[in-house]
């Protein structure tokens, strides 16, 4: 099976529908930042708790927003498309790591902080969080709502900028400046694509394999944290 049709970014759509989308963007977007400053400034052992949850809310929200996200199919066509997208994406961020640990203050420490996160659960845990839940839920959310709902009010190019904006800047919750610059690269990448009408189902296999590659199976760089890092958390 191939991924569902949707309307062309930037089409006007009924009425009715855009403005429900641009409700549900306004009330998302309220929700995503505390979402985000509570799921990495919380407690830490909770951390894939709390962005499990985050990504059952946000997702939700956008399955009842954009009905059409409903009809998503992932086949043959959507996990080639997505395994291609995910390779690009990891090339990109192979020399992405090394440019943050030697150029960006902290960039190193940073870098180590976010690979942590993969001690506080076992890795079939982790894995099955990211690809049943949290990888699907941040493309339902970011690029079906978020990014769909500008398209239409702004055109194409233009909502797919500000989304991937929009992306990036809800990540400044977590204090990581690091994290940030890499969730926009990221989430420009996948902005990009569905504007350019890569099906969602293609993009949820790109997102879902890119998490497990780079974050369980095969980091950018080192990982371990370096000596008295944890004291300071």
């Amino acid at each position: 099976m191939i991924g569902s049709r949707r309307r062309a970014p930037g089409s006007s759509g009924s009425g009715a529908r855009s403005r429900r989308l641009e409700a549900a963007l306004v009330l998302g977007l309220a929700a995503a930042g505390p979402a985000f400053a509570a799921t990495f400034r919380g407690p830490r052992d909770r951390f894939w708790s709390r962005m499990t949850a985050t990504g059952v809310v946000l997702g939700g929200l956008a399955l009842i927003a954009n009905p059409g996200l409903r009809r998503t199919r992932i086949g043959p066509r959507e996990v080639v498309l997505g395994a291609a997208s995910a390779a690009v994406l990891y090339g990109t961020f192979k020399l992405g790591d090394r440019f943050a640990r030697r150029f960006v203050p902290g960039g190193d420490d940073q870098i180590r902080d976010i690979y942590s996160l993969r001690e506080l659960a076992p890795r079939e845990e982790t894995a099955t969080r990211l690809v049943a839940i949290i990888g699907p839920a941040e493309e339902l959310f970011w690029r079906g709502l978020v990014q769909e709902a500008l398209m239409r009010r702004y055109g194409r190019w233009t909502g797919a900028a500000i989304a991937a904006a929009a992306y990036s800047a809800v990540h400044v919750t977590t204090g990581n400046f690091t994290l940030m610059g890499a969730a926009g690269v990221a989430g420009a990448h996948w902005c990009v694509l569905y504007a350019a009408g890569v099906p969602m189902g293609a993009l949820i296999v790109s997102h879902c394999a890119w998490d497990v590659w780079i974050f369980l199976i095969q980091p950018t760089g080192e990982v371990t944290r370096v000596a008295g890092a944890a004291a300071h958390r």
